[in-house]
């Protein structure tokens, strides 16, 4: 079952369920992430954000480029992924392409931990390292916006124009910092990676709540347990944090009940799980 999300800025559509599938879309940033279910309201997107190859997380790909060619998208997808799924991606379509009796690529961009991708004129996209056992990436979105230094504000405006047309450095640049986004992973990504707590909107994995799972088994799978995330709850500063990737060990209705129980009240004010108002997690 799709779900809705609504924040300030960004709307997050699409449904995670760990192990099952994953596959979110944000129109305003004209992105998908992840590819384990298509959705039909986002088939027409420009970009496609793979945190790993998982197929739980790129299985739907084939089904999501089908819809494509059936709504008469032209354009390409462009897919940012690890590097080592990037330059294994064409030719694993290849096989499905051959089946279908109609080509399946895709524009496949590589990335590594740091790299930055300008994705539109105003937006950026720079990977970090995620932790899980195979090749995998997290995705940071940020606007560069230039600041008027210290030193020259207060000046005349023709003054600040004068000393543009010259060529002077009068601006420092400063990132704001939009949407991050990080699952399948460790706990460490948040020590690793701090700016996804700064984030406008952070989309983080949580995939075990209670003492249903271990912490031990947790860290094995390399997933985050809501026993670990409560040590950040300080640190997120977030407008709006999306938790997501629930096990199935919990109901829908079980995973808000336990957020609205272990969270603190102020963090939880601004937290939405990405599951099912009510209801099971499909139809």
């Amino acid at each position: 079952m799709i779900t809705e999300i609504h924040t300030e800025r960004y709307t997050i559509r699409g449904r995670s369920l760990g192990g099952m599938y994953t596959g979110l879309h944000v129109p305003e940033l004209d992105a998908l992430f992840d590819a384990g279910t298509v959705l039909r309201s986002g088939c027409a997107a420009r970009n496609l954000f793979l945190s790993h190859a998982h197929v739980d997380h790129i299985g739907a790909l084939p089904a999501l480029l089908g819809q494509r060619g059936l709504t008469g998208v032209q354009q390409p997808l462009r897919v940012f992924a690890p590097t080592e799924v990037a330059v294994e991606l064409n030719d694993a379509l290849a096989g499905f392409g051959r089946l279908h009796r109609w080509p399946l690529e895709v524009e496949a961009i590589g990335m590594r931990p740091g790299d930055e991708h300008k994705v539109r004129a105003d937006m950026w996209v720079r990977a970090f390292q995620t932790f899980h056992p195979v090749p995998a990436l997290g995705f940071q979105f940020f606007r560069r916006v230039q600041k008027l230094r210290e030193e020259y504000k207060g000046l005349p405006g023709h003054e600040i124009g004068q000393l543009r047309k010259s060529g002077a450095d009068i601006f420092d640049v400063a990132e704001h910092l939009e949407l991050a986004y990080a699952t399948d992973t460790l706990p460490e990504v948040l020590r690793h990676t701090p700016s996804i707590m700064r984030s406008r909107v952070a989309i983080i994995e949580c995939t075990f709540l209670d003492e249903r799972k271990p912490l031990s088994k947790a860290r094995a799978g390399c997933h985050i347990h809501l026993d670990e995330l409560l040590k950040y709850a300080p640190e997120f500063e977030n407008e709006a944090l999306v938790l997501m990737h629930f096990s199935q060990l919990y109901k829908p209705a079980e995973v808000r009940e336990i957020l609205a129980a272990r969270l603190p009240p102020e963090l939880h004010a601004r937290t939405h799980p990405l599951a099912p108002e009510a209801g099971p997690w499909w139809d």
